[in-house]
């Protein structure tokens, strides 16, 4: 019992080790097909010889960077609008590089590389995306391998027009999608924004899909390498996935704000509210006339009389006084500086106060202050007015928003404070089975190699302790409980005396009385004599009557092995030594004096006992 409460001690500290967010088996080891990422399957995840991954069945895009080149990529030369020419160029730097942690080897992925500037880079796709009657999977892999403060790692599919110039790719380029992750302070997103087109009057509107219920903190700060995947299916639905978990899905016509469809019915802009109408649910009571003794002339507060200046109160002191230790610096200039002056300090002489001294403000009791009349129900209230509704004319039913406008490249348009963030092994197909083994060749591995290069579990326990500091007392805790309980419950001492106990309780039984024997036990049964002894007498008697009716009722009284072997040795001693026993027993009674009844009564009783 005691082991079940110190595991059960250990598993809380676990428990309070990985309390941070999203716990909802986010991280799987287990994938698909994850036999056929690596046919040598006997050695160490850590040692697993990486493959760049090859797309099986029809894809529009896919991109490893394993080349370590980016064959394909264009990067920007557009400027931002509005904005100063020094901070509007993208001008942020791109490279291909390994994960500075768990490196796979022949692994590379495409870096962002600055701090605080315009990034943005783009690449065709082999064939542009139509929307028909076709599933769209969009894939990628992100890792804020430095954290992240405020920036995105998000990705637009760039819409298929006839003005799209990869080297004019700005913030405002024309998209169509727009995914992926993006914090700032402590909003942590996971965008998926689609631009939808007005059938009526053709402005796109941006639709921007409910938030995930999950707490996404975990996914911007653990520096792993984590798999973003969107899929929108034909019947107007959508998921967005977390290395490879759902963690949000909803319907295109329900789940979007604003939604797809307008209201049928509008505000007319033209209705205004009449001059007469009358808003107010409550007025003043007009028969209401103000009390003649209303004195609206006494302030809230007065001056507390009762209170006078202290002694010792220094009316012409300053409150402050400069600093008399205080030196000019060197480098002051008085031409460009001003004159110099020491700081000022509290005043030390003002230990009780200095300056006019004013008594205290107390509540003023005759206050009342303005009179004004109850407030009544309006009689001529007409309720909150609002404009009357008429039909929306640019209203429209949009049964099927999944056929979205095409799109033909994929591009990054990103400003971060924070540099070093990692993507790679892209993919857009039309197939959940293509993009699942796309991730178990890629992604599954970066993971096995993480989670095979992760601390031990000692490790992580301290490592979590210095971060939060009051683990050191769990842990404290858990290690001094299981001491505590063993000693306590387990202790050999107890054991040990609870053994010489019945040792002493068995040979005192056995052994024959002897002078010195009587004695010793007559010493300490005179203590228990105080009692009368007409009462020890009938307690006897009392004894000596269930005995006898014991006996005569023919019911034997059960002895224990023990017990037998106990009286078959008093009665071979008693045989041996009678003759000795009543000698001693005559020089005990001498050797107690004849005067003293109570001690002769006790050892009567004791032979007869005996």
């Amino acid at each position: 019992m005691h082991f079940q409460g110190f595991w059960l001690c250990l598993g809380l500290l676990f428990v309070s080790i990985n309390a941070e967010p999203m716990d909802d088996g986010v991280e799987m080891e287990d994938f698909e097909n994850s036999e056929e990422t690596d046919d040598n399957e006997g050695e160490p995840s850590s040692e697993k010889k990486y493959k760049t991954p090859r797309p099986i069945g029809e894809v529009y895009f896919t991109e490893t960077f394993d080349s370590g080149r980016l064959a394909g990529w264009v990067l920007s030369k557009a400027k931002k609008d509005d904005m100063d020419t020094e901070i509007s160029i993208y001008d942020g730097r791109w490279e291909i590089e390994e994960l500075k942690e768990n490196q796979v080897p022949g692994d590379r992925g495409l870096v962002l590389k600055s701090r605080a500037k315009h990034h943005a880079i783009s690449a065709v796709l082999a064939k542009p995306f139509i929307f028909a009657d076709k599933p769209l999977i969009v894939q990628y892999e992100v890792n804020f391998q430095d954290g992240i403060d405020c920036g995105g790692a998000y990705i637009k599919l760039l819409a298929d027009t006839d003005d799209l110039i990869l080297e004019n790719f700005h913030d405002k380029t024309s998209y169509t999608i727009m995914f992926g992750p993006d914090r700032c302070g402590e909003d942590y997103k996971l965008h998926f924004i689609f631009r939808h087109k007005h059938p009526k009057t053709g402005v796109f509107e941006e639709k921007h899909a409910k938030p995930p219920d999950v707490d996404l903190k975990k996914f911007f700060t653990d520096r792993k390498t984590h798999l973003y995947t969107l899929v929108m299916n034909p019947d107007d639905t959508f998921e967005v996935l977390i290395d490879q978990t759902v963690v949000n899905k909803g319907s295109l016509l329900e789940d979007v704000v604003p939604p797809i469809n307008p209201p049928k019915e509008i505000e007319d802009p033209n209705d205004i509210k009449p001059d007469e109408w009358d808003e107010r649910a409550k007025i003043p009571d007009p028969s209401a006339v103000k009390p003649e003794d209303w004195d609206e002339s006494e302030p809230a507060q007065i001056e507390d009389l009762s209170v006078v200046k202290p002694d010792g109160w220094l009316d012409d002191e300053p409150k402050l006084i400069p600093n008399p230790d205080a030196e000019k610096p060197d480098d002051w200039n008085e031409d460009m500086d001003g004159e110099w002056e020491a700081p000022r300090i509290p005043n030390p002489a003002c230990r009780i106060g200095c300056g006019e001294w004013k008594p205290p403000m107390i509540d003023n009791p005759k206050y009342k202050g303005e009179w004004r009349p109850p407030m009544i129900d309006n009689p001529n209230y007409q309720g909150i007015w609002s404009p009357r509704k008429i039909p929306n004319p640019d209203y429209f039913e949009d049964d099927h928003p999944f056929l979205l406008t095409s799109f033909s490249a994929l591009g990054l348009e990103l400003w971060s404070m924070t540099s070093d963030i990692y993507f790679d092994n892209f993919i857009i197909c039309s197939e959940k089975a293509v993009a699942d083994r796309w991730a178990a060749d890629g992604w599954a591995v970066k993971i096995m190699i993480a989670n095979a290069n992760e601390p031990g579990v000692f490790k992580q326990i301290m490592a979590s302790a210095q971060e939060h500091p009051w683990l050191w007392f769990i842990c404290l805790v858990i290690t001094v409980l299981p001491i505590a309980l063993i000693t306590s419950f387990c202790w050999p001492g107890k054991v040990k005396k609870k053994y010489e106990d019945a040792e002493y309780k068995k040979t005192d039984i056995c052994k024959p009385q002897t002078k010195g024997a009587l004695e010793e036990e007559v010493k300490e049964e005179e203590s228990a004599l105080e009692k009368p002894l007409d009462l020890e007498e009938e307690e006897k008697k009392q004894t000596d009557g269930e005995i006898l009716e014991k006996e005569e009722e023919g019911e034997p009284e059960e002895k224990s092995e023990e017990e037998i072997e106990i009286i078959q040795g008093q009665e071979e001693g008693n045989k041996s030594n009678k003759s000795g026993s009543e000698d001693e027993m005559k020089e005990a009674d001498e050797s107690t004096g004849s005067g003293d009844g109570p001690i002769k009564s006790v050892r009567k009783r004791k032979v007869r006992k005996d």
